[in-house]
């Protein structure tokens, strides 16, 4: 099965049940939010599935690509879509195993910078979007003046110690909820 990206270049998904992509509507907002932030960026995708928003930020500039997914076989498939858009001056690390426990060694794999964009998308009935927030703040994962985009179903709240809410969208079904770290005295 294949879904096709920016510039109109396919990427492979996994037949069934086993991935959720996150639709064209929503990837496409999301891109024109962050518009003007992508090129040059550090990009983390959290429970990746077939990497689509990766590869996309690939395709849309992004320096440095890291992905973390659980299911071997999507994690295969990511890895190989990224694989097909990754250019020499790319970096991209696919990192196969469950997202709270590769968080904590995240930053200590990728040279120690913290990511300008992070898209967190895992299973909307899981029970991983307050654990994996806190943790993004806890071991630093966010730059400065980056951004979180968790994408979940319409209705989700959030209250997370350390990011705070910059915007909300729905898309039919699909909410996706933007944070940014909150401003301590440190950061001024």
């Amino acid at each position: 099965m294949s879904l096709r990206i920016y510039g109109n270049r396919l990427i492979e998904t996994l037949p069934g049940e086993v991935m959720r992509p996150t639709s064209s509507k929503v990837r496409e907002a999301i891109f024109n939010i962050w518009q003007g932030s992508i090129e040059g960026c550090r990009w983390l995708d959290l429970c990746a599935g077939s990497g689509s928003m990766g590869a996309e930020a690939l395709c849309r500039g992004a320096k440095t690509i890291v992905g973390i997914e659980r299911e071997p076989e999507a994690c295969a498939v990511a890895a190989a879509n990224l694989k097909r858009m990754t250019k020499p001056d790319h970096k991209v690390l696919m990192i196969r195993g469950h997202v709270l426990k590769k968080i904590p060694t995240l930053l200590s794999q990728c040279g120690n910078l913290p990511f300008d964009r992070i898209y967190f998308d895992p299973p909307y009935s899981s029970e991983l979007y307050e654990p994996v927030l806190e943790a993004i703040v806890e071991y630093g994962l966010l730059s400065e003046c980056g951004e979180v985009a968790a994408e979940h179903a319409v209705g989700k709240t959030f209250d997370i110690p350390g990011l705070e809410i910059c915007r909300e969208k729905k898309y039919g079904k699909t909410g996706v909820t933007f944070f940014k770290r909150v401003s301590s005295d440190m950061d001024l």
